[in-house]
């Protein structure tokens, strides 16, 4: 009975109390059983999954690999338990950006249980699409897509195209070709999985909001705001009526919701969303937890668009302080902190350029380091580093940086994404500051027509782009002269 309970505290997300109830079985089979018991190990790994579920990757991963040791002896390195615990210590790997000890040991799972349960097993299949995720997450987005289709593939041919765990995987599949910047491929896959899921499970199944809420992010990140923000917004009002306001799903709709708005220049109705998000948060998960510190790092760029520096710092100092001590110093998400906060002190006169130069090295040398030079993050805090030499003067710093963005974005995620606009508009006002006007206005020609095209007429970034166009054309006509 008491693990039926604890099963249903899992299902309900009531993870302090599942934690709780699982670490006083573990106690409890210890005492009876000893350590090596088979069910003392089964308990152990329940209590290690329990704190995963919980994100205390640090607790988890702690005792998981005292599960691991201690399967491997007693129940042998390919027994489907150790598979399991070996499995489940990958993916707190993954959430940590340990990409090579995740991928190390999600290829050691998948090749053990190819081997011993056969490639067309279901947890064979879930190990390839735990794998498939690990290589999307380090941007080896080749990787992600070869093991991908196989996974889809397979499932179509053992499951059938309707099953809950292919659609999964469809999901996964078309996310890594948004990743790519395939958008045709990565909308009609999630026009696919959307459909299919509403035929067998109806519209206000869990699966099929889950669906709409993939598509959304599709359509943002395709920089199709408004086609996002219909999505975005009927998710929202859905997971309202079905699971409360307070209720994750529904938070998490609220957040990508205000990234939408974002994305459309909305600030005032991101901002009202952010903070109620966050209130939330900090009421029901404490004001650590990880999703919190996503929603304060949310409300922190949105003061930035408003220019309230004072509420924004107080807000990330908080964030890079937790992050740094609970997932360490060069985690992605503790970087761009890092980074956020340094920009932030300097827009405050907090401090020097040479202070901000110094951090945004740092950011991008362990962003490197970590990614490779083409990964999003890496070029977001090349970017960066490039405004920080701009500032400087250092044109020709500035320059080349730029250059190499512009050119590895738009080969990565195409050369409408709205990103690659970015980049443009970026380099065109690092040309401009260096007097080379004909330059500048050529890459603006081009940006102003593609936002047009992608982001509307009206959009905050089209009309900024317009303005800047026009300025660089008055100095034309005036150097002429």
């Amino acid at each position: 009975i008491i693990c039926i309970l604890a099963d249903i505290l899992k299902r309900n997300r009531k993870h302090e109390l599942h934690v709780k109830l699982r670490l006083k079985i573990f106690e409890a089979h210890q005492q009876v059983y000893g350590m090596e018991h088979f069910n003392t190990l089964i308990a152990m790994g329940n209590l290690a999954s329990a704190y995963f579920n919980q994100r205390n990757l640090i607790d988890g991963l702690k005792l998981g690999l005292q599960v691991l040791e201690l399967r491997t002896r007693v129940l042998g390195s390919e027994h489907p338990h150790t598979l399991i615990i070996m499995s489940d210590i990958a993916t707190a790997y993954n959430q940590q950006s340990k990409w090579t000890e995740a991928i190390q040991l999600g290829k050691k799972v998948v090749e053990t249980s190819s081997r011993i349960l056969g490639i067309e097993s279901h947890y064979t299949l879930n190990s390839m699409g735990n794998l498939a995720d690990t290589y999307q997450h380090e941007g080896k987005w080749t990787e992600a897509e070869k093991l991908g289709k196989q996974v889809v593939d397979m499932k179509i041919k053992v499951l059938g195209k309707d099953h809950p765990d292919t659609l999964i995987s469809m999901s996964s599949l078309s996310t890594t070709y948004r990743s790519l910047g395939e958008w045709k491929k990565a909308l009609g896959l999630g026009i696919q999985v959307l459909e299919m899921r509403t035929a067998v499970f109806g519209t206000e199944h869990p699966d099929t909001l889950a669906g709409m809420a993939d598509l959304a992010l599709t359509y943002e990140d395709q920089g199709s705001w408004s086609e996002a923000e219909k999505l975005g917004t009927q998710v929202l009002e859905k997971r309202k009526e079905l699971l409360g306001l307070e209720h994750p799903d529904t938070l998490h709709s609220m957040a990508a919701l205000s990234s939408i708005y974002k994305g459309l220049g909305k600030y005032k109705e991101a901002e009202s969303i952010d903070v109620q998000v966050l209130e939330i948060r900090v009421k029901t998960l404490g004001k650590d937890h990880s999703d919190t510190l996503s929603s304060m790092a949310s409300l922190a760029a949105t003061y930035h668009y408003y220019g309230k520096w004072l509420e924004a710092e107080q807000l990330l100092v908080h964030v890079l302080e937790i992050r740094a001590r609970t997932i360490g110093p060069e985690h992605p998400n503790t970087l761009a902190s890092m980074a956020n906060l340094a920009f932030i002190y300097h827009q405050q006169e907090k401090w020097t350029d040479a202070e901000q130069l110094q951090i945004r090295l740092k950011v991008f040398e362990l962003s490197t380091q970590i990614h490779g030079t083409e990964h999003q993050d890496t070029l977001t805090s090349m970017a960066n580093l490039a405004s920080t030499y701009l500032r400087q003067g250092k044109w020709a710093e500035a320059e080349d940086l730029e250059s190499k963005v512009m050119e590895s974005t738009s080969r990565i995620l195409g050369a409408q994404h709205p990103n690659v606009f970015t980049s443009m508009a970026n380099l065109a006002f690092t040309y401009f500051n260096q007097g080379k006007h004909a330059e500048a206005e050529s890459l603006l020609i081009e940006v102003v027509q593609g936002r047009k095209a992608v982001l509307g007429q009206n959009h905050p970034h089209t009309l900024d782009s317009i303005e800047f166009l026009q300025i660089v054309k008055d100095n034309l006509i005036c150097s002429d002269v």
